[in-house]
């Protein structure tokens, strides 16, 4: 992530990671941020371009033409950002569901037409390097000066607030009220851990989300029938992929066609559920899929015996690696 020359390489630099939990019991020594609901990406902007990586590694620079003039707009020959891509679909809060189609579209002339319907804006909350300077081992209190000196402030880009004089428990009601995930709390002292999940950065959820892995799906009946009816989906954990229930809701036919699309190629004879079953009433008419896809779900809380409760369909996450995928709530 490092060359011998000390410039962070963009590319190969997986984000640093909150660890979920609850606000710090004192707000001093703590910055807080929103949670924003979009998808992570590190960016360098360099001789007046921008390059986009995804939280993979995966090059998204074709996929938002819309964000091509932030590399002229930062204050800096050379930048690495760190930040997340948002859908705000006309309203003043990123809309999740708006940028899902955006995520995964491919052909040139759509993604030409969708950037024009459905802007997105790349919000930066870090600073990682800026003109040769490497700035992971500096405190994030530095790292936030800097990035706001930037001059991060256009159509589509922006510096969000980072705020440390504004309790926690104030900005976490806002975040309720306003139908958020929730805030992330950052030390002000923290260095910048690439690819770490940190207990210096917390994320501290209003509404109980989670990335899943896809690893089957039982086949629709009646007004369903010849699509999915529902998903059966885990996370990792000692022993391998764990059964954390199934997924029914939340589903619009565009999402139902394309998720058949994408998992007609992975389906496999066994159960990849390697840590804990399926139960036989979801088992018994499954088919079970190859667990490389990723989505994100709104559920109700956890039973005792690791299940969701009332999950529903929030999105397809491209940006996560179903081998990272585990229980956060």
């Amino acid at each position: 992530m490092i060359d011998s020359g000390r410039q962070v390489q963009p590319g190969q630099l997986r984000p640093m990671l909150a660890t979920a939990g609850d606000l710090p019991p004192d707000d001093r020594g703590w910055a807080y941020e929103m949670k924003w609901d979009g998808v992570r990406a590190v960016a360098l902007v360099a001789d007046g371009e921008v390059r986009l990586w995804s939280r993979t590694g995966r090059d998204i620079t074709s996929s938002y033409p819309e964000l091509a003039p932030l590399g002229s707009a930062v204050a800096a020959d050379r930048a690495v950002l760190d930040g997340e891509i948002v859908a705000f679909a006309g309203g003043q809060w990123p809309s999740f569901e708006a940028l899902q189609q955006r995520i995964n579209v491919s052909h040139p002339a759509q993604i030409a037409r969708l950037a024009t319907q459905i802007p997105v804006s790349y919000l930066a909350f870090d600073l990682l390097c800026v003109d040769g300077r490497p700035l992971l081992d500096a405190p994030y209190s530095q790292r936030r000066s800097l990035l706001d000196g930037l001059g991060l402030s256009g159509r589509y880009w922006q510096t969000p607030p980072s705020f440390t004089d504004v309790p926690g428990r104030e900005l976490l009601a806002l975040s309720r009220q306003q139908g958020l995930e929730g805030v992330v709390a950052k030390r002000l002292t923290s260095r910048y851990d690439p690819g770490k999940r940190s207990p210096a950065w917390r994320k501290i959820k209003v509404v109980l989300r989670q990335e899943a892995v896809v690893g089957g799906w039982k086949p629709g009946e009646g007004g369903r029938a010849g699509q999915i009816g529902s998903l059966l989906i885990g996370v990792q954990g000692p022993g391998g992929l764990a059964y954390a229930g199934h997924v029914g809701t939340g589903f619009t036919q565009p999402a139902l066609a394309m998720l058949g699309e994408r998992l007609a190629p992975l389906r496999r004879d066994a159960s990849p559920f390697a840590a804990a079953p399926v139960p036989p009433e979801h088992a018994r008419a499954a088919v079970w899929a190859e667990p490389e896809l990723v989505i994100e779900v709104a559920f109700g809380g956890w039973t005792s015996a690791g299940v969701m409760r009332a999950a529903s369909y929030k999105g397809l996450r491209n940006d996560k690696d179903p081998d990272e995928v585990v229980r956060e709530t």
